[in-house]
């Protein structure tokens, strides 16, 4: 069998065994109740839509490993992906008890109010969320400038220490196997390459998890950026470095067939953490971790611009990005689109580029 035959026929397993497996969750989980209850008010809509559907990821990975069990770069992420996959499972399971309701309010005066760090302009809606806000709120109450219009429920989750703590965990679990080349883009790092991984992979992790909040933006992007990679990967001579990346792609696009607007089903941090983790893992082990980094240049940019926020550099009236898109009106739909179109637009340029130059 030659190598684009074992790439093709590994896509094929992957995308198959992950359709199936997606088809199987989203039954029991809806048989469950395990379902979302989205915070953002544009996404009520959502609710009741099944949750945890990573679960079906890491069983279609976890079948392509048990296949092609030779593959050490394979099976390696497999491990770090069942790790991160568990950490977000735990994560999403706290999420199902509900921590408090927020109210959500709207300017019924004439001139913008402030509430919070928020400036709500006349017929302006938004969730009061901050200490301050809440109590901006009932001065605003009082002077009948705002009105609240309804509750939304704020899952209970992992506290922000608790999380990074796992993650540091699942990176060191990385360094552990000794499969991470210490030299990155032509230096040598030594023990330094440590701290490079433990960063590598929390920027990964958080960077899905921030971008999974519309109907298959984390899932497409992920399969564009695995898919280039894969290319990219495959272009240098390096079949092993490949393959992690093709069954990224397969787990990915399977799982978008259910994921895709209007999902029917969510990742959920099971799936996000699981994802990140085992893309920056194949980026490490394929050594094209530059090229990994690039390719995931929109959800990186989008948890810059979510930092700048919250040290109060920038202000967004929704949180992250793309929530503030929508808030200003842009369509789901078309902001979907725009982040996989810039997404595909990066990859392939990088890869022209690269292929000119060499």
């Amino acid at each position: 069998m030659n190598e684009l035959q074992t790439m093709t026929l590994l896509f094929i397993l992957t995308f198959l065994a992950t359709l199936f497996f997606t088809f199987f969750v989203r039954k029991i989980l809806r048989d469950a109740d395990i379902t979302d209850s989205p915070i953002v008010t544009e996404h009520r809509h959502k609710a009741g839509t099944p949750t945890m559907g990573g679960l079906a990821m890491l069983l279609g990975i976890l079948l392509a490993a048990a296949v092609y069990f030779t593959q050490r770069n394979l099976v390696l992420i497999v491990i770090i992906m069942m790790g991160s996959g568990v950490v977000g499972l735990l994560d999403d399971l706290l999420g199902l008890k509900v921590k408090e309701l927020q109210k959500v309010v709207r300017n019924i005066s004439h001139l913008p109010v402030e509430i919070g760090r928020l400036t709500l302009k006349p017929k302006e809606e938004a969730r009061v969320t901050t200490e301050k806000a809440k109590g901006d709120l009932k001065t605003l109450l009082n002077e009948e400038k705002v009105e609240v219009i309804g509750e939304v429920p704020i899952k209970s989750e992992v506290t922000e220490r608790d999380k990074i703590i796992a993650q540091i965990v699942i990176s060191l679990f990385l360094v552990a196997t000794g499969a991470v080349s210490s030299g990155v883009l032509g230096f040598e790092l030594g023990i330094l390459i440590i701290p490079v991984v433990i960063f590598g992979v929390i920027g990964s992790i958080n960077s899905v998890n921030l971008i999974d909040g519309m109907d298959g933006l984390a899932a497409g992007i992920l399969a564009i950026a695995s898919a280039s990679c894969a290319i990219f990967t495959f272009n240098n001579g390096n079949l092993s470095g490949a393959l992690p990346f093709v069954a990224l792609t397969g787990i990915s696009l399977g799982f978008l067939v259910f994921n895709r607007y209007p999902a029917s089903i969510f990742m959920g941090d099971t799936g996000s953490f699981a994802l990140g983790a085992g893309y920056i893992t194949a980026g490490f082990l394929g050594d094209v971790i530059y090229f990994a980094v690039l390719a995931l240049a929109i959800p990186i940019i989008s948890v810059i611009v979510s930092l700048l926020h919250r040290v109060h550099v920038i202000k967004l009236p929704v949180e992250p990005l793309h929530h503030t898109l929508h808030y200003k009106g842009l369509s789901e739909k078309k902001i979907i689109a725009i982040y996989w179109g810039i997404t595909f637009l990066i990859c392939i340029v990088a890869i022209t580029t690269h292929q000119f130059i060499s």
